[in-house]
């Protein structure tokens, strides 16, 4: 194992973080409302540190194995998180412990949108614009690392699309080089993200909340800067924009690339994985309205509809944004909402959940299974699209599945043993491993009121969903660390 070299990228990536508190520190000086201090100091600990780290080992340059590769991508993560919870725990405003500090920045980098805080809107306009910001870098890193990292590494949902999708999309990275493939995503990325702030901006939003708000939709993350979140603004036109971006955002940005660079929307119509992302929205949409209409919740029906389509995008998405609390609405639309954030986004977007993909491929070859119970001695394949896809991705996906059921069961019995109810715990750990933001009961409006250790599990279950459990799982094989 190359610990040096990996301490190089390490003290490299901490100093990098550390420009990313000058913002912040700007916004506290136009605005005057306090935080700046917090954020300089913060920017100056993490550049040292950083400098510390990489100095010492700036000439240990060797090429990296998948070991290697594994433990970056996790150490990207924590590391960057944690030092990304100092300027929280200097704040004088709001007043954090270490562990809802870690929480709220594990959360943000995440992009999960879980907040332990219960007001938003008397918060400096530093700290506002700081959760927001580590949602969109915490995005980008997503799009990177599923796109560009970890097929080299052999894992991630992007792995499927070798065997079914032509040109960009089928191989492990966009481009020759993945120093492209990361600057493609980039100005991708940030294009949508500025086109999403003006169309907020031109909604009615200030400039300011509209950037913030671009930041955490195009990430999808769910924060806001308004304890009523997207509520606060009582406006359809908001909502609409706010849809039609998250919805963007939960494509694969791959696709956004090959559609951009053949210049044909074309790309999109052909895509399996796509068509079933945009009808899974539109019946859930439907069955939300629906119930919302025959039950009286929401007597008018263009009302019924702008808050069925806004609530089942925001939440099947993973993205957790809220207009009214749709824990108030039928129980059935809750809880269905909530096993909805479990397909999430598709792969290579910025949504959590299993990926639309992996459940394409789950529901397949549960049919190959009862085919084969009807006619035993017939060869079935799996297809993707027209083509037909290894036995060895099947079984992959069902490894996933797997370990993803096995998390969160021990997730939510960790909770239960810390004294949780059953309802709390368990729409906790779908909304935390999920990286979907508010659940129901307990944490229906915010994580304050749990225990620190109830936190800490959730932070792993974070972890686990975002980098698509195996990734974190293999840490923990003795294999892993013989040399």
């Amino acid at each position: 194992m190359q610990y040096k070299n990996i301490i190089r990228i390490l003290g490299l990536l901490v100093a990098l973080l550390s420009v990313t508190m000058l913002p912040p520190a700007i916004v506290a000086l136009l605005y005057r409302d306090g935080g700046g201090v917090s954020f300089l100091m913060s920017f100056i600990f993490c550049l040292v540190v950083g400098l510390l780290f990489w100095y010492p080992n700036k000439d240990n340059k060797g090429e990296l194995r998948a070991r290697e590769g594994f433990l970056i991508v996790v150490l990207f993560w924590v590391v960057l998180a944690s030092f990304s919870a100092i300027p929280l725990m200097l704040l004088d405003q709001p007043e954090l412990s270490v562990a809802d500090a870690f929480f709220e920045s594990f959360s943000g980098l995440t992009t999960t949108g879980a907040t332990i805080l219960k007001e938003i809107d008397g918060l400096p306009h530093a700290v506002l614009w700081y959760r927001q910001q580590l949602q969109w870098l915490g995005g980008m890193g997503i799009i990177v690392l599923a796109v560009a990292v970890l097929p080299m590494l052999g894992i991630g949902g992007m792995q499927l699309y070798r065997a079914e999708t032509p040109g960009p999309v089928k191989d492990s990275k966009m481009t020759p080089r993945i120093a492209d493939t990361a600057k493609h995503l980039w100005y991708i990325y940030f294009s949508i993200t500025f086109a999403c702030s003006l169309a907020y901006w031109v909604a009615g939003m200030s400039m300011f909340d509209a950037i913030c708000h671009a930041f955490s939709t195009i990430a999808i993350g769910g924060f806001s800067t308004h304890t009523e979140s997207m509520g606060y603004f009582n406006s359809p036109a908001i909502n609409l924009v706010c849809v039609f971006f998250l919805l963007i955002a939960g494509v694969n940005f791959a696709l956004h690339y090959s559609a951009v660079h053949g210049r044909s929307i074309k790309t999109y119509l052909y895509d399996p994985e796509f068509k079933v992302f945009i009808v899974f929205q539109l019946v859930l949409t439907l069955i939300c309205f629906v119930v919302l209409l025959s039950s009286g919740t929401i007597q008018d029906a263009d009302v019924a509809l702008e808050q069925a389509l806004f609530q089942s995008v925001s939440i099947s998405t993973t993205a957790g944004f809220a207009t009214t609390s749709f824990a108030d609405w039928p129980t059935l639309l809750p809880l269905l909402l909530i096993f909805a954030s479990f397909v999430g986004g598709c792969a290579g977007s910025t949504g959590g959940g299993m990926k639309v993909v992996r459940i394409i491929l789950l529901y397949l070859q549960g049919l190959r299974e009862l085919n084969k119970l009807i006619h035993p001695r017939a060869i079935f394949t799996i297809k993707l699209g027209n083509k037909a896809l290894p036995n060895r991705v099947v079984e992959a996906i069902w490894g996933f599945f797997s370990a993803y059921a096995a998390v969160f069961i021990i997730c939510m019995l960790l909770l239960l043993a810390a004294g949780m109810d059953e309802l709390t715990a368990f729409t906790a750990v779908a909304a935390c491993l999920n990286n979907l933001g508010p659940g129901l009961g307990g944490v229906a409006s915010s994580f304050a009121d749990i225990g620190d250790f109830s936190k800490w599990v959730l932070i792993a279950a974070m972890l686990f969903g975002r980098l698509e459990i195996f990734t974190l799982l293999v840490l923990f094989t003795p294999a892993f660390w013989r040399s």
